[in-house]
C-alpha cells in the first residue's frame, strides 16, 4: 500500500503543503472508497502565522487537535455551517496544519454528487459541475466529513492519503499534465503581514495524456 505514513506529515508545513499536491485523498464511505486528487492546499504555521488558529501557541478546545501528533485530521466549522479539513503537521506540540482547499474527483463521483447536492450528475447544473470541489467546505460535504471526524488518524483505514490507486484495487487514474502555482492565501486579510505569505499552492490542469 502506498499510503502516506506518519513521517510524511512531520516535516516543514509549507513544504508538505506543496508535496501533497497530486496525492490521492481516500475517504471510505460505507465500505466503498471515495477518491480525489488534491489540487489546492494552504499552509498554516501556528508559531508565527497570524492567520493560524493556534497563533503563538494559543490553545482552545476548537484547535486542540493541531497540538497533537502529526498525521491526524483537524476538522473545524466556519460560519456555523461549513466544515474544513486540515492535515496536522510537524511534531506534537507544534500547532501547524495544511488546509485542503480543492480536489478533483477520481472514483466514487456519483456518491460524492449525492453527498454534496443530493442529486446525480445528470441532474446538476453547469454551475454546480464547475464548482463541485473548489473550496474547503465543498470538499468536506462531498466526502461526508463533519466535526465528528475531527482527530481521525490519517494512517488508518477510514481517511488517508496515497500515491497510487492500484493498491486499492482500483484502475489507475488518467494521466494529467498540470502546472503548479503559488500565491497568497484566501480570506485572511485580517492577518496583517501573514496575509502576504505565499503559502497557497494549486495545480492547474493543462492537458490529459
Amino acid at each position: 500500500m502506498s499510503k502516506l505514513l506518519r513521517d510524511n506529515y512531520l516535516g516543514n508545513t509549507v513544504s508538505i503543503a506543496k508535496d501533497l499536491l497530486g496525492k490521492y485523498l481516500v475517504r471510505m464511505w460505507h465500505g466503498q472508497p471515495l477518491v480525489c486528487r488534491i489540487v489546492e492546499t494552504e499552509a498554516y504555521v501556528g508559531a508565527i502565522d497570524k492567520a493560524a488558529h493556534a497563533y503563538r501557541y494559543h490553545k482552545t478546545p476548537r484547535n486542540a487537535t493541531m497540538f497533537g501528533p502529526p498525521g491526524h485530521a483537524y476538522i473545524y466549522l466556519i460560519y456555523g455551517m461549513h466544515c474544513c479539513l486540515n492535515f496536522v503537521t510537524e511534531p506534537e506540540g507544534e500547532p501547524s496544519a495544511v488546509l485542503l482547499r480543492g480536489l478533483e474527483p477520481v472514483w466514487g463521483t456519483e456518491q460524492m454528487h449525492l453527498l454534496r447536492f443530493g442529486k446525480s450528475l445528470a441532474q446538476l447544473t453547469a454551475y454546480q459541475r464547475k464548482n463541485f470541489l473548489n473550496g474547503p467546505g465543498k470538499c468536506c460535504q462531498a466526502l461526508g466529513l463533519t466535526r465528528q471526524d475531527n482527530g481521525l488518524d490519517l494512517t488508518g483505514n477510514e481517511l488517508f492519503l496515497c500515491d497510487a490507486l492500484e493498491d486499492l484495487g482500483l484502475p489507475p487514474a488518467p494521466q494529467v499534465i498540470y502546472t503548479q502555482h503559488t500565491g497568497k492565501r484566501i480570506g485572511i486579510d485580517y492577518a496583517e503581514e501573514a496575509a502576504d505569505f505565499p503559502w497557497r499552492f494549486w495545480l492547474e490542469r493543462t492537458e490529459s495524456c
